[in-house]
């Protein structure tokens, strides 16, 4: 209710501040809308997308050997003027200027809210997030605001051979989720050289939500006169896993989210295709099927994006990390999850 109190007011007020903000719309992600929130909903993501028509024609040039993170330009001057003020000299769109104009707006805008204490964290280094927090005792809640931009282009040839989704989704679903809009977040590309702030990422999640609300090889799994599966709760029992362990190793674990066992996720959807693989009942084999397969990645130090084939989400230099964590999950494993009775 709070969340929907203040997100609504925002994106009227953004929408009336800067002609080139003047389309945003609000679009949900993370785990609270994907119904896989483990405690209580205290966190919240919201994407603040802005769409460009057909007609404008944003031109994508990688930023590195990832195939995930992009330079943004228009291949002609953009209609509104507007923008320009966004441009870097070699007009590449600035994520960071555009980051920076909506964090000012934000910060003059929760102001003017009633009712409760709404305030903007400091800003996170590297964090393409800003972060709102919005106080009204006992509540303590923070939202996570996502600079999008959404582009009607087909997808990157990075991605061609990712979301093998066939065996499982079926391949008329892949072609389908193919046909929808790219989505760029703002985010910095930590391995550019010099840290100019004007790289975008792919991102996926309005896709990601989409599978995991309709994750059946089957049409009815989990519907309401359907077969139950397991899925959505190991899930939950991944991230949940992963939230124990960071609370406990918070040095240790910084580097990991929950976007990395969401992907472990989804190619074990991959890997085990079939609704009969994921019977209610089964849920703890299937949960420690899906652990194994995440360990077996930390030891290899190889986690592909679930998109991007050739994008690895655990690099290299972080080995000692990676083992760290698959340590930690394997002792909980044959221990019988100490850390979730903490």
């Amino acid at each position: 209710k709070l969340v929907n109190t203040v997100v609504p007011y925002l994106v009227q007020a953004i929408r009336g501040k800067d002609s080139c903000f003047s389309s945003i719309e609000r679009q949900s992600a993370g785990s609270y809308y994907e119904r896989v929130k483990i405690s209580e909903p205290n966190e919240f993501d919201i994407m603040l997308v802005i769409p460009f028509e057909w007609n404008t024609t944003l031109q994508l040039d990688e930023s590195d050997d990832t195939g995930a993170y992009y330079y943004v330009s228009f291949k002609r001057g953009p209609k509104e003027k507007g923008w320009l003020k966004f441009l870097e000299e070699d007009g590449k769109l600035s994520a960071f200027k555009m980051l920076q104009a909506l964090r000012e707006i934000i910060k003059q805008e929760v102001k003017n809210i009633k009712g409760m204490e709404v305030t903007v964290a400091r800003k996170k280094a590297g964090s393409p997030a800003i972060t709102l927090q919005i106080k009204k005792p006992p509540l303590e809640i923070s939202v996570d605001i996502i600079l999008t931009l959404k582009a009607q282009k087909s997808w990157p040839p990075s991605t061609q051979a990712g979301l093998k989704i066939e065996q499982w989704l079926g391949t008329k679903k892949r072609r389908d989720f193919r046909t929808e809009p790219i989505y760029l977040v703002a985010k910095q590309n930590k391995r550019e050289t010099v840290l100019r702030g004007n790289t975008w990422r792919l991102s996926f999640s309005h896709i990601e939500k989409d599978m995991i609300k309709n994750h059946g090889n089957s049409k009815t799994c989990c519907e309401s006169n359907g077969p139950k599966c397991c899925r959505k709760g190991c899930l939950k029992l991944l991230k949940f896993l992963l939230e124990q362990l960071k609370r406990k190793h918070p040095k240790e674990l910084e580097k990991f989210c929950s976007y990395h066992v969401k992907t472990a996720f989804l190619h074990s959807c991959v890997m085990w295709p079939n609704d009969t693989d994921w019977h209610l009942g089964n849920l703890d084999h299937s949960f420690q099927q899906c652990l194994g397969f995440f360990v077996d990645c930390l030891r290899k130090s190889q986690l592909t994006h679930f998109f991007i084939p050739q994008y690895n989400l655990l690099s290299q230099e972080d080995k000692a990390r990676h083992h760290f964590l698959s340590r930690k999950i394997s002792y909980e494993l044959n221990n019988g999850f100490p850390v979730f009775h903490e």
